[in-house]
């Protein structure tokens, strides 16, 4: 699969924020800490509640950061947020180290040994040896004694085709394909953005989020991978990545990147022509530069007349 996936608009905005992001570098250490820190607890409390944990973002940081118990909340809600922070911080330390290490059985088998390491210690690292259903999916994973085949030729396709596409599709349809696959008896979901986040940790990118709050779409668009329709699900990817670039150059650039000023899609209806409901159609469709703040789409003016400008380019020609 070497034709593009990526919508060329939405890849080359994307590109031209990571160019941005590359262009501030050195980036200040202090600012880069507090930044990674804010990602790491983020992505460990919306991966982890995709998958059912039960504690909420303020709780998953005072349990990873201060070391406290959450009165009510199951022990195993405690061990999945502490696991997931420290295959965290695997991922930063492969990076931090230079390291050039391609995806692997042993690298995906790390990542889910870390994930489950507390909760599931006598299956962590290893494939299942029976056969899964996934709840909610009509997707049926192969049998067990496939397995070892199908990890093998994922890892002929990671490495035959990682320099074919923008790494953005690349991550995207590996994260797909591990799920697809469904290696373990549990913590596929977890291992699989974790594996498709340290492909694009080596290029540059920061720490790709999705939110718990996109849980039913983030669904949604993997049964259409399932079907083979792969366009909606890397276009989910890479609106993730653009919101992770957006917090970024808004922390870390020069005052007037800082103080672009993003407003609720009602709030920007009442400015322009556009109604709330077709901006949001825009937002969804990574039409217009846009990313989701708790629930809430949000953008800015020079974005919407942004595209109103290319449109009416277009209708001149």
């Amino acid at each position: 699969m070497t034709h593009t996936i990526l919508d060329p608009k939405l890849q080359a905005r994307i590109d031209e924020k990571l160019a941005k992001l590359n262009s501030l570098r050195p980036l200040p250490s202090s600012a880069v800490a507090k930044l990674r820190e804010q990602f790491a607890i983020e992505m460990t409390y919306n991966s982890n509640a995709i998958e059912g944990n039960s504690l909420t973002l303020k709780e998953t940081a005072w349990v990873i950061k201060d070391g406290l118990t959450i009165k009510g909340k199951p022990l195993k809600d405690h061990l999945e947020a502490r696991d997931h922070y420290e295959a965290l911080n695997y991922l930063y330390e492969l990076i931090e180290k230079g390291s050039q290490q391609t995806v692997s059985e042993v690298l995906i088998r790390n990542l889910h040994k870390l994930v489950v390491r507390e909760t599931e210690s006598e299956e962590a690292g290893s494939y299942r040896h029976t056969n899964v259903m996934i709840t909610g999916s009509d997707h049926l994973p192969p049998d067990s004694s496939e397995l070892s085949l199908a990890m093998r030729g994922l890892i002929t396709w990671a490495r035959s085709d990682i320099r074919k596409m923008h790494p953005i599709e690349f991550a995207a349809l590996l994260h797909h394909k591990l799920v697809y696959i469904h290696p373990f008896v549990d913590g596929n979901g977890r291992t699989a953005r974790l594996t498709m986040n340290l492909t694009l940790l080596h290029l540059g990118y920061p720490l790709v989020v999705i939110l718990k709050n996109d849980r039913r779409k983030y669904y949604r668009v993997l049964s259409l991978a399932d079907k083979g329709d792969y366009f909606p699900f890397v276009r989910f990817i890479a609106q993730a990545v653009e919101r992770s670039l957006n917090i970024y150059l808004k922390t870390l650039s020069p005052e007037k990147e800082r103080n672009k000023k993003y407003l609720p899609l009602s709030v920007l209806a009442k400015q322009i022509s556009y109604s709330e409901k077709y901006l949001n159609l825009l937002a969804r469709f990574g039409k217009i530069e846009a990313h989701k703040e708790s629930r809430i789409w949000v953008t800015t003016l020079e974005a919407v007349e942004r595209y109103i400008k290319g449109r009416q380019r277009q209708r001149k020609l």
